[in-house]
């Protein structure tokens, strides 16, 4: 299929960038599923597991609320702005917003050691990891802003390789703690790997600070300073003003991933009973919940929103050009579906065996395996559209309109909330209702921003995106009855329940499935397939 000519120039730039973030995701992403592999069999899926889930994903609750969400999508935009204008007023509104987030994050970590140790429970781990891990909050948050002024110059790689650190100190961490007793690790050795949460931020928090003031402007001699903290005190308003109602309805959103931790790790936290009544799930319910977003979370952390991440700053760029806007939005719905689609369709015919080479072996058994993918299958049905929705959420961030989505966001917070009752609640599902909810919201959520979207911009579903995105499905289906053909011959004569079936099948299955794909891509001579490896012709 021919490249239309409106979307040539537009497009180039962003897919080198998206090359490099992928690469380095890529990386980071595998090193996420090395510590998996380490924690499923030192931990197991325990109330242990359960338990330090729940307490790590407060932090990140607010690394996604002031890191990388809010504050991060308001300064973007600015600092792009006065980069090129005014470098050194760029130089200090990136230290304002640094000392003042990592002051202000102390201060909540501090008032947040108070509150667990006046009011939580004697005796309880999921508190005692929670406290050990609160001072990882700022220290995420740091990161997280320092790469996202970097990833204005053009850096990407501090940012998109920083997980890479948390990933080496915690896989470090398990098997020290492994080493220090017999069995899987309990309650007495997990707060080692809680501990080596906390170091790696730091490191993470170093990194990119260092990066960032050696790449900073050096200070003029000449410089206006009266002017300056002029400039630098009306940026900073500009900053507060589009980020402070973001916050808020991003803070709606951080509530309802909260809500739905919680409603897993009930029985952990609370107990077996809910006014009286036996809870659905188990105590082993966050974990499982938790091991499964982590797998789906691969290919939609290397792929879709490595490509969101590298469109931003383009975006940001070519807000006061419509067409060149749109165009580049459209260039990035083709790539996110060209990849995305048949990610979600691969996962679901890889979850079993995607599952077990991970995860299995040690305190995790086959049972374990199976309860894992079941949660999985939820998940994968829309990795095109977390993918999807991460891309369309940035295009309104550049336009500086995020509260349209916003306000998308929070009216599914309210259908998530009824679903994940529903489902869990009176279904069989148990706790894959979670997923399935998180699921649905996300694909009606994507419809929704791309409609608001075109609204305001030119159109965005032209012909060569329709083209593109049915290709993507033909070639997908096409896939899917290759790979279930292969399969079907090669799964009969393995054995059951051992490893190394597993990654026969899920070798075979990923290798048949990229292969029909890229294949058919090639010979198609699809755009798509040169944007994925970072060419922009």
């Amino acid at each position: 299929m021919a490249e239309s000519t409106e979307d040539r120039p537009a497009g180039r730039g962003f897919e080198r960038h998206a090359l490099t973030v992928t690469m380095l995701t890529a990386a980071s992403r595998f090193g996420g599923l090395a510590r998996e592999a380490c924690f499923s069999r030192i931990v197991g899926l325990t109330d242990v597991a359960s338990a330090f889930g729940f307490a790590f994903m407060v932090p990140n609750l607010f690394r996604r609320l002031f890191g990388e969400g809010a504050l991060s999508a308001a300064l973007i935009p600015e600092q792009a702005r006065l980069e090129k204008r005014h470098p050194e007023v760029a130089r200090r509104l990136a230290t304002i917003m640094l000392l003042g987030l990592g002051l202000g994050l102390a201060g909540v970590v501090v008032v947040g050691e108070i509150f667990l140790l006046t009011f939580g429970p004697e005796g309880s781990l999921g508190w005692r990891l929670m406290a050990i891990m609160l001072p990882y909050m700022p220290l995420v948050c740091i990161t997280a802003i320092a790469g996202a002024v970097l990833q204005v110059r053009g850096r990407f790689t501090p940012a998109a390789a920083a997980p890479i650190l948390l990933n080496l100190m915690l896989v470090a961490a398990l098997l020290v703690a492994w080493s220090l007793g017999e069995g899987p690790v309990g309650e007495k050795r997990i707060g080692l790997v809680a501990w080596a949460v906390v170091l790696a931020g730091v490191l993470q928090a170093s990194w990119t600070v260092f990066e960032l003031r050696r790449t900073s402007p050096a200070s003029g001699a000449g410089v206006d300073r009266r002017m300056t903290g002029i400039r630098v005190r009306a940026s900073v308003r500009r900053v507060f003003q589009q980020s402070i109602p973001m916050m808020v309805g991003l803070g709606v959103l951080q509530l309802n991933t909260f809500l739905d931790g919680l409603i897993a790790s009930w029985p952990t936290f609370v107990g077996p009973t809910i006014l009286g009544h036996p809870y659905p799930l188990d105590d082993t319910a966050m974990a499982t919940l938790g091991y499964a977003h982590r797998l789906y979370e691969f290919p939609l952390g290397v792929f879709g929103i490595a490509i969101a991440t590298a469109i931003f700053p383009q975006l940001s760029r070519e807000v006061a050009n419509p067409t060149a806007f749109a165009a580049t939005v459209r260039r990035g719905i083709r790539l996110t579906m060209f990849i995305g689609i048949p990610a979600s369709i691969g996962v679901i015919l890889v979850r079993r065996p995607f599952a077990q080479v991970v995860l299995f072996g040690g305190a995790f058994d086959s049972e374990d395996v199976r309860k894992v993918a079941y949660v999985l299958l939820g998940y994968a049905t829309a990795i095109w559209s977390y993918s999807a929705t991460h891309l369309l959420v940035r295009a309104f961030y550049a336009r500086r309109e995020p509260m349209t989505a916003v306000r998308i966001a929070v009216a599914m917070v309210g259908l998530n909330v009824v679903l994940n009752i529903g489902l869990v609640f009176g279904t069989d599902l148990g706790v894959a209702g979670l997923a399935w909810s998180t699921a649905i919201c996300a694909i009606i959520q994507t419809f929704v921003l791309l409609r608001c979207l075109e609204r305001r911009t030119e159109r965005l579903l032209d012909a060569d995106v329709g083209r593109s995105v049915v290709e993507t499905i033909v070639s997908s289906i096409l896939m899917l009855v290759v790979v279930l053909v292969v399969l079907g011959l090669v799964s009969p004569v393995l054995p059951q329940d051992r490893w190394w079936s597993a990654l026969v099948e899920l070798t075979v299955a990923t290798s048949v499935g990229a292969g029909v794909h890229l294949g058919l891509s090639r010979w198609r001579r699809r755009p798509e397939l040169r944007w994925a490896l970072g060419r922009s012709g």
